[in-house]
């Protein structure tokens, strides 16, 4: 199952119009009925519903993720709507979560939307990553970056990241329960800033890309389909289409998934 973070779960029968909904996602070769019934059984943490998590959400709310947990207290701004599609220009000033439940109540109501309107810290994080099989971090800041990984490691998680600034974009598909590398492997915690798309801008259409491979690795994990991202990330330079697929590893003195993390000096 490559890793498919499946098993054990409480698997249920689809009715008639559930067959009817998902029956061109069913017809692709080895996801099935199987697979189909394993993503409405999943719980899946979406951080950020800004550019990235509209498409996330979307395409996992039309899929059929059975919970999704969006976190996000930001409301929807003028600014926001050239990529962020999940929000129209009647949200402006609404909660992102809001209106974010309510358009992915639309798509497809059998999901359960549950808003997470707090920002999300060392503290409060472990118990929201501990309720759930997937989180997939779409926030734009390290903060929050280095903080959603090292509650995916302690709870063991799959964790798909992604970021996107003017035309480049990446994805990257972290698995601590498989005892791969961590994002704080990659990107040591420096105290530098993330580099803001109020800053330096970015093309409407590249979170859609991002966000949507993005979707699909957390698909394909959830239901052990093809060969995920695991341990690799996915780069692109729009700007000359050109495509690039890095492995990545562990570092034995990360502070975060090494031997010696949580210790004191």
């Amino acid at each position: 199952m490559n890793g498919s973070v499946a098993a054990g779960w409480d698997i249920r029968a689809m009715n008639d119009e559930q067959l009817i909904r998902y029956s061109r996602q069913i017809m692709v070769p080895g996801l099935d009925l199987a697979g189909q019934e394993r993503l409405l059984a999943s719980r899946v943490l979406l951080v950020g519903a800004g550019g990235l998590g509209s498409a996330v959400a979307l395409y996992l709310a039309a899929a059929g993720v059975g919970h999704l947990k969006v976190a996000d207290f930001d409301r929807v701004a003028l600014t926001n709507l050239q990529r962020q599609i999940l929000h129209g220009t009647s949200d402006v000033g609404r909660l992102k979560t809001d209106s974010a439940r309510e358009r992915l109540a639309d798509i497809n109501p059998e999901v359960t939307v549950e808003p997470v309107n707090q920002p999300l810290t060392a503290d409060n994080l472990p118990a929201i990553v501990d309720a759930v099989d997937l989180v997939i971090d779409g926030s734009d800041n390290f903060a929050t970056r280095f903080a959603v990984n090292a509650a995916c490691v302690g709870s063991r998680k799959p964790l798909v990241s992604g970021a996107v600034i003017g035309m480049d974009g990446q994805v990257a598909v972290f698995r601590p329960d498989l005892g791969g590398p961590c994002y704080h492997c990659v990107y040591p915690d420096t105290g530098e800033e993330a580099v803001s798309c109020s800053e330096n801008g970015v093309l409407g259409p590249m979170p859609g890309v991002i966000g949507s491979l993005q979707a699909v690795e957390a698909i394909k994990v959830l239901t052990g389909l093809g060969e995920p991202l695991n341990h690799r990330l996915l780069s692109v330079d729009a700007l000359t289409q050109r495509w690039r697929r890095i492995g990545l590893r562990r570092d034995p003195a990360c502070p975060v998934c090494g031997p010696d993390a949580g210790q004191c000096d």
